[in-house]
């Protein structure tokens, strides 16, 4: 017996059995206390079905003065991008459906409805003088930041203009000093300042707000610029956080049931080469977990469905090369020789069967929408970390298991 190998099993086992219990915390644990056993979690953001929000489908209409084109609906996305940027949702879904519709996804908002009124008002800001003249409009804006007066403490917007619009906004408060210039947004009269004296340092600012969210999804809305076309709202559908909280306590449980189920089937059948397929699984699902939040991944129910999914290749990548070792032992062969032979032969089928569902799932990546590219993309995460802990990390342990010497008989191994 080789001291120096059983000590490195020994070793191995336990890190991994220590793994395993930071891993299954989540089944007794709540999301937020789990985060202090896997601080890699709480970077892992959960799309719109895991902790609710709302899904919004908008449909431009032609306006006399503003047709839908395609270029006004390029305009239209990105103003919209623009606004849902500055609520500072993770990993928002805005794409287009046809020639006139927007979908639009926000998972995490704390007011569905305050989001989507932001979304579809158009904010077209003017300048007019008391003659009705426009003197500037948010065309001209550099900057829109809301605030709060340091000696009132009254909520305010404070606007910078452009250089072109700093210049015609000097010459209109210059033009009409003891005048009133009214600041108009869609339609509606938010200010009727006199002007004091010229406006030269291109600033002004809108006062009389109730609150600084108020002026905070005033300043979203200028800052983004107005919307090229008419915009109506024709589909809003809300998803509640316990909503979502509960489809993401079934589908944890739903997880832990279908892996345990593996892990024994794994440990039972195949005894040893199943315990340590079952210790390289563990170490599989931290991989994966630890990729996902590098990459910055959105977790939804379809991308969880995507995981599972690639947990069940890896297991079934192991069942194929132990198949082949059992093979080879009931051939004669020795077990480091079975070993040998079994990953050797069985490697094609294992790399065929995960190439094939790559490239599905690549072909899903490319022209899915949404959810399904969720699920693509965690698929294919998992299907190249299964590969490196089925291939690599499972013959490295079955090595160091038959370099031990701590078993020889062939019923160890299945066989």
């Amino acid at each position: 017996m080789r001291w120096s190998k059983v000590i490195a099993l020994a070793v191995i086992a336990l890190a991994v059995a220590l793994a395993a219990m930071v891993t299954a915390s989540p089944i007794f644990q709540n999301y937020q206390q789990t985060q202090k056993y896997l601080p890699f979690i709480k970077w892992i953001n959960l799309g719109l079905d895991l902790q609710g929000g709302v899904h919004v489908v908008m449909e431009a209409k032609d306006a006399p003065d503003a047709k839908v084109t395609p270029e006004a609906m390029r305009q239209l996305k990105a103003v919209i991008q623009n606004r849902v940027d500055q609520f500072g949702v993770a990993e928002p879904v805005i794409q287009q459906q046809g020639d006139r519709r927007l979908i639009v996804e926000l998972a995490g908002i704390d007011d569905p409805e305050e989001a989507v009124n932001t979304m579809v008002k158009t904010a077209f800001l003017e300048f007019k003088t008391a003659d009705g003249q426009t003197v500037v409009t948010g065309k001209d804006l550099e900057d829109a930041q809301e605030s709060k007066d340091p000696t009132s403490g009254a909520v305010e917007v404070n606007l910078t203009f452009k250089s072109e619009g700093a210049q015609k906004f000097a010459q209109a408060t210059t033009a009409n000093v003891g005048k009133q210039i009214a600041i108009i947004l869609d339609g509606k009269i938010l200010q009727n300042p006199t002007v004091q004296g010229p406006i030269t340092h291109g600033k002004a600012r809108i006062t009389g707000y109730q609150s600084l969210e108020e002026a905070h999804n005033i300043a979203i809305l200028l800052r983004s610029g107005a919307l090229p076309v008419k915009v109506e709202v024709i589909e809003k559908r809300t998803v509640g956080p316990a909503l979502g909280a509960d489809s993401l306590s079934k589908s944890k449980h739903a997880g832990v049931v279908g892996v345990t189920a593996v892990l024994v089937f794994m440990l039972v059948y195949y005894r040893l080469p199943g315990l340590v397929a079952n210790f390289a699984l563990i170490i599989y699902s931290i991989i994966v977990l630890i990729i996902f939040a590098g990459l910055n991944v959105t977790m939804t129910l379809p991308g969880i469905a995507g995981f599972l999914l690639s947990l069940g290749i890896a297991v079934d990548a192991n069942v194929i090369i132990f198949e082949r070792i059992k093979e080879e032992m009931r051939g004669g062969k020795g077990l480091r020789s079975a070993i040998d032979a079994g990953f050797k032969r069985g490697f094609v089928a294992v790399f065929d069967a995960n190439a094939t569902t790559a490239l599905a799932a690549g072909v899903l990546l490319f022209l899915g929408t949404g959810p399904i590219k969720g699920f693509a993309v965690t698929l294919i995460i998992g299907i190249a970390a299964s590969m490196f802990t089925a291939i690599s990390m499972t013959r490295w342990l079955l090595h160091l298991l038959a370099a031990s010497n701590l078993v020889k008989s062939p019923k160890f191994f299945g066989a």
